[in-house]
């Protein structure tokens, strides 16, 4: 399964954002509060258009975790009308562009639309993708016991079961083999 480089870009900056919320693993920390995060962030994450890079920017982008999140708890019909919403407020008009050695792509607002809308639009019409093309599987949430993370899957078989912001695999795999030799030597 292969989304063209800016649905699968959008998708990653997506689960990223929502990861970065206090509840998402075990020690609470929210992972998205000064502006020094949000560049941190962006350093990651590349988006276009205007930046302010000030507390209200900060503040809106922030107000989108938790609307994004919805996507990973709700199946594909149930994802379509939130991702509707989320075009409707951004006032998406998609159109093709080319830019910074990327070929044609759809930008849906306007680069000086405020940073927050661009980035809900952008997240939005990257599930429509996913939507479209049925792979609603692939947005999922981490499998370890201890981790609530999201991710999309894009490994080629679609049997990835875990995020990749807290070593899950490796913790879980370690865990098991623990559990297999105690039952061993039991």
């Amino acid at each position: 399964m292969v989304f063209i480089h800016d649905t699968e870009m959008s998708l990653r900056a997506a689960a990223a954002l929502v990861n970065t919320l206090p509840d998402i693993d075990t020690d609470g920390v929210d992972r998205l509060v000064s502006r020094t995060d949000l560049d941190a962030y962006f350093d990651e994450y590349a988006y276009t258009g205007t930046f302010h890079r000030d507390d209200d920017e900060l503040h809106t982008v922030r107000g989108n975790r938790a609307r994004l999140r919805e996507l990973w708890s709700v199946d594909r019909t149930a994802a379509v009308p939130l991702v509707n919403a989320m075009l409707r407020d951004g006032q998406a008009l998609p159109q093709l562009v080319i830019h910074d050695g990327f070929d044609w792509h759809i930008h849906a607002t306007e680069p000086d639309a405020p940073l927050s809308v661009r980035m809900l639009v952008e997240s939005a019409m990257a599930f429509v993708d996913v939507i479209r093309s049925d792979q609603w599987d692939r947005v999922r949430r981490c499998e370890a016991d201890d981790c609530e993370a999201v991710y999309i899957d894009f490994s080629k078989n679609g049997s990835k079961r875990y995020c990749d912001t807290g070593n899950c695999g490796n913790r879980m795999n370690v865990i098991a083999y623990r559990r297999r030799k105690a039952e061993e030597s039991a």
